[in-house]
């Protein structure tokens, strides 16, 4: 019986380990196989009287204009209302292959004030080396609406000055990849951590064999790969594919200052300390009383301000002690038992930090 009762629990501990390993396509990426962002200039023309005032815009048509084979005098704005100069963005994914379209992203840098129903001309997009991997060119679609009446009212929905063009630009030339080159592949960690690294390792290691793989540090694993380009892709999928447990993240504490959200993960444990936690609110009122010169004073009547303040703490204070190495769900238990707020756990947080009781980073964003 108690052989099957270890057997039984054996199979427990397996499954859980089972459900909470991820594949190692979750968990990295190749080394050198990333998108790319690219960025250009354009017109969006077609808008309704919504276009920009700007001399930069009538300068932009002109010098299209004149481009197509078409002389516009020097000097003359042609101040266009139809017409919105934009900023056109995009990301080139890895292996994008000549050919291939991308969505791009059209966001207004003048004062136009809406894109709605606008057409993007043929605009180049270049990378960061100043070279052309990509030409946008297509009908927006704006998910944000504006609207004004005569009276000065306005509406605004959204954002109506950004809009995209899905497949809207075409890839004209490919960016290499170090992929194909060399005999090996790194894989990067997401998150860098040292257990994660070698769990990695082991876990190639026992399946492709020993020494296949090895760690570089907490974030890059090196894995002997074949030659062959077609042989690297089924060996990359096989290696995705592995899964790996890994490790916890450190203890921490994020706090937003802006939302007063506060995360906490489960390894947070605190050291034996006791909270006092109380509030004041402190009151003052400005009461205008006039004062009248006396008879024959020849004075002025003028109005002065009489100051009250008072000092009001809300409830009593509370107190409430951390038991050595509490965890996640006595934390939260023990504030809310008290009524805390957000902004009030902030400052139980911070003060147990401060006393050296709190037992992870805090992290204010």
């Amino acid at each position: 019986m108690n052989k099957l009762f270890v057997i039984f629990l054996c199979c427990l501990i397996w499954v859980s380990e089972a459900v909470q390993a991820e594949r190692i396509k979750d968990l990295a990426a190749v080394a050198g196989v990333r998108s790319n962002q690219l960025v250009g200039y354009g017109l969006v023309v077609g808008l309704p009287k919504l276009g920009d005032k700007t001399k930069f815009t009538g300068q932009s048509l002109v010098n299209m204009l004149t481009q197509l084979g078409m002389n516009w005098p020097q000097g003359v704005n042609p101040k266009a209302k139809n017409i919105a100069a934009v900023a056109v963005s995009a990301e080139l994914p890895p292996f994008a292959k000549p050919g291939q379209t991308i969505d791009v992203t059209v966001s207004s840098i003048g004062d136009a004030k809406s894109l709605r129903g606008g057409t993007l001309l043929m605009s180049p997009l270049k990378g960061a080396d100043g070279k052309v991997y990509a030409v946008a060119q297509g009908n927006l679609v704006v998910g944000g609406l504006s609207a004004s009446g005569r009276d000065g009212s306005k509406i605004t929905v959204n954002n109506p000055t950004v809009g995209r063009i899905p497949n809207g630009a075409t890839v004209e030339r490919s960016v290499p990849t170090p992929f194909t080159q060399g005999n090996a592949l790194i894989f990067n960690l997401h998150n860098a951590d040292f257990t994660t690294a070698n769990r990695m390792v082991e876990a190639i290691n026992r399946m492709l064999g020993p020494d296949t793989a090895r760690a570089l540090d907490g974030t890059s694993v090196k894995v002997s790969a074949p030659a062959d380009p077609s042989q690297r892709v089924i060996f990359a999928s096989m290696i995705e594919n592995i899964t790996v447990l890994p490790d916890d993240a450190p203890a921490r504490v994020i706090v937003n200052s802006r939302s007063g959200t506060v995360v906490i993960n489960s390894k947070v444990r605190v050291q034996p300390a006791a909270v006092s936690h109380g509030s004041l609110t402190v009151t003052i009122s400005e009461t205008p009383q006039v004062s009248q010169p006396a008879p024959l004073s020849r004075g002025q009547t003028v109005v002065t301000s009489q100051s009250e303040i008072s000092v009001e703490e809300e409830g009593a204070n509370h107190m409430f002690v951390f038991n050595p190495g509490v965890s996640l769900d006595e934390i939260v238990k023990a504030v809310n038992d008290v009524g805390a707020a957000p902004s009030d756990l902030v400052a139980i947080l911070e003060a147990l930090k401060s006393a050296g009781a709190l037992r992870a980073e805090l992290i204010v964003i």
